[in-house]
Formats: C-alpha cells, structure tokens, sequence
C-alpha cells in the first residue's frame, strides 16, 4: 500500500471509530475525575455525573456550545490519591479533555491541582469542600482551580457566627475533629473564625475516622462544662460521636460539617439521633419549582434522596463552563479561566442565579449566604430557622 493510501485508510478507521463511540472529532470533552465506587461520599461523586450528564443533554439538546456537542468521559479514582494523580494525568494526555471536573474527597484534589494548573486545565469542582482547594498555588498565580459546591471555611463562618449569637446559651465551647485532613483542615478553619469572632474553645478533641467509641474525649467534653460542640467529620463518624453522646447520656447542642446529610450518617445514627446535630448544605428537600423539575427526571438514578445537592452542583458547574466557552469563543484552557474570573452574562442555575460569580482572587460560587440551615426530621433534610438563624446577616459571617 502506498503512503497516501495508508494515511487515508487510517484516517478513515479513526473516523469509523469515532462514530461508533458516538464521540465526535469536534466534540467538546469534558472529564469527571472523583470516587464513585470505594468510600461513603461514592453516593456524591455519582450523583454530581448524574447531574452532569443532565445538563450535556440539555445543552446539546440546545445546539450546543460553539456548534459543538458537550461530552463526559468519567474515571473513579475508589478515593485514593494515587489513583486520582493517574485519572487527572490520563484524561488531560490521553483523553485529551478540555476540563475536569470533581474530584468527589477534598484530599484528592489537593494532590492534583498542581497538574492542572500546569497544564491550564480548567477544573470546576462540584464535590470536594476542602477550603484549600481553590487556593492559588503561589500568591498572585494564575489559578485554574473553580468550585460550585460548599466550602469548609464558608460553612464554619456560618455555624460560628451562629454560636457567637447564641452566647446567652453558648457559653462553653468545644471543638471536635476527625484526624484526616478532612478533619483537620475543618479544625484549622474553626480555631481561626473562632478566634476572630472572640471564642475560647474550653477543649479540643480528635477521632479517628474509624472510630466506634468516642466516650472517652465526650467525658473530657462533659468535664469541662461544655454545651456547644462544633464538629468536622464525615458522616458516619458523626454517627458514631451522637451514639457516643448517647451512651453517657450528654448531649450539647452539636454543630456539625455538612457530612451529616448523607444517608450513611442517618443509617448509623438511627432516626432518633440523627435529629440531634446541625449543620448546613446547599439546598433541602424543600425545593424550587425547577429543582422539583430536575429531581423528578433523575431522582430516581441517585442512591439517596439527600445527594441530589451533588447533582445539582453537577449541573450547574456545567452550565458556568459552558457560559465561559461561548464567552471566550474557545475551549482553550487560559481563555475560559479568564472567562470564569469575569462572566459578562448571568447564569440561571437549577440552584441559583450566577451573576459573576468569579473572580480572580475568588474562584468559590458559594458563600455562607447561599447555604440552607439544616435539621433531619422523620427521615428527610428539612429546612430548619429559629430567630438567631433569621437574625444573622452577611456581616456575621466573620472570616
């Protein structure tokens, strides 16, 4: 076979093979890098594709972005760094992504972020709160690092500014953690707002992750007259803390990371103890007309009820990414970070309204303002208000 008549016929296989994976030569490829199979917070990971996909459906249903289909390659990362730091590195070489979305555990993030700044990949988190994540990696660095979904250091704002103004009731102050980064990264952001809105934590106590009995640092908690404990775990090792209080019959009021709204912490807890703590997440089970409409398209393709917060973060992170190409009229990865950092037109999310909600030193859509304060009541995440919670303005989330 001659030279020309080879480069045609491979060509023409590439072609063949394009079309009978449905991916087009001209598609936009986007990447879903995170846990959807390993750990707890799977649940999560899963329900943010399932939002994704959603909205590439509606979007290409529309015509697209820039006369070009959105399309989704996934890769489960069971939780692991490693594992993550190989996904990240083959979706942006082999893959050939334009974006990356996720990861589903904060840690893995902060693994990785490096590789995408370097490389000036877009990446729009939709999962992982941890406060670093979206941190520059030196002060004034271009940083390709967004976020739609919560934020510890937002969420401690929000949960501290509440305790300042229940003072009255608050008057000792304890602060619990569970020892992985997670953990301990939620520890620094409460002993620094603490700190800033003047409260003196009487003791601090650490758990592991695998904990069953934490007694021990709950007695601790007991002695030093505590009655308010904000807590920062994942959701099952709260369980364990409430079973914990439980058994030597203590319970402080408990102010919890937003880990206790997934259905593993309710399972562990039972009903009666999950209705102890508080805490906060993006959205209830109390929702809007369009949140009604999405959840009955896909509610039924998502494990629980209460990771429906995930898919709506899925959704409207691709919507922003979208806006952000057709504003830059390229997928190319500096352009649409500028784009990001300066949305000329408002977004109408499924959550929110996004009127700029970048820019270049804050790449978090969220703020405290924008979470729901939550309790579990018969089962469900439901909204919960007293007249702190209705007193508590912008100004209160000290940071």
């Amino acid at each position: 076979m001659q030279p020309k008549r080879l480069c045609a016929g491979l060509l023409a296989a590439a072609a063949i093979t394009a079309i009978s994976t449905g991916v087009s030569a001209q598609d936009i490829k986007l990447g879903y890098n995170g846990d959807l199979s390993a750990s707890p917070s799977a649940q999560s990971g899963q329900a943010a594709v399932i939002g994704m996909e959603a909205a590439i459906a509606d979007i290409n249903a529309a015509g697209g972005v820039l006369g070009r289909k959105l399309t989704l390659t996934t890769r489960d990362d069971v939780s692991a760094p490693p594992k993550s730091i190989q996904n990240m590195s083959e979706l942006i070489d082999n893959e050939k992504v334009v974006a990356v979305f996720g990861p589903t555990n904060s840690g893995n993030a902060m693994a990785w972020k490096h590789i995408a700044n370097q490389k000036k990949i877009p990446v729009l988190g939709n999962v992982g709160s941890g406060t670093d994540i979206t941190k520059p990696m030196s002060p004034g660095a271009d940083n390709y690092m967004f976020r739609v979904s919560m934020v510890d250091r937002e969420q401690v704002a929000a949960l501290m500014a509440y305790v300042k103004k229940n003072a009255a009731t608050s008057k000792v102050v304890g602060l619990m953690a569970e020892t992985t980064g997670y953990g301990q990264g939620g520890l620094k952001d409460m002993q620094e707002i603490a700190e800033v809105q003047g409260i003196k934590a009487a003791a601090t106590e650490r758990f592991g992750v695998g904990d069953t009995d934490m007694t021990s640092q709950l007695s601790k908690m007991k002695a030093a007259g505590v009655d308010t404990v904000v807590v920062w775990a994942q959701g099952t090792p709260i369980a364990q803390l409430v079973r914990s209080m439980e058994k030597i019959n203590y319970f402080p009021l408990t102010l919890t990371s937003w880990a206790a709204d997934n259905i593993t912490f309710y399972d562990a807890a039972g009903k009666a103890l999950a209705e102890k703590p508080l805490f906060m997440r993006t959205v209830s089970e109390t929702r809007t007309p369009a949140q009604q409409k999405l959840f009955d398209r896909i509610g039924a393709k998502l494990k629980a009820p209460g990771s429906f917060s995930f898919a709506l973060h899925g959704y409207d992170s691709v919507l922003l990414y979208a806006e952000a190409v057709k504003q830059a009229k390229t997928t190319e990865g500096s352009a649409v970070r500028l784009a990001l950092e300066d949305l000329k037109t408002p977004v109408q999310g499924v959550l929110k309204a996004y009127d700029k909600p970048f820019t270049k030193t804050n790449h978090d859509a969220l703020t405290a303002k924008d979470l729901v304060w939550i309790r579990w009541k018969d089962g469900k995440l439901l909204p919960y208000t007293d007249a702190l919670i209705g007193s508590l303005t912008p100004a209160d989330f000290k940071q």
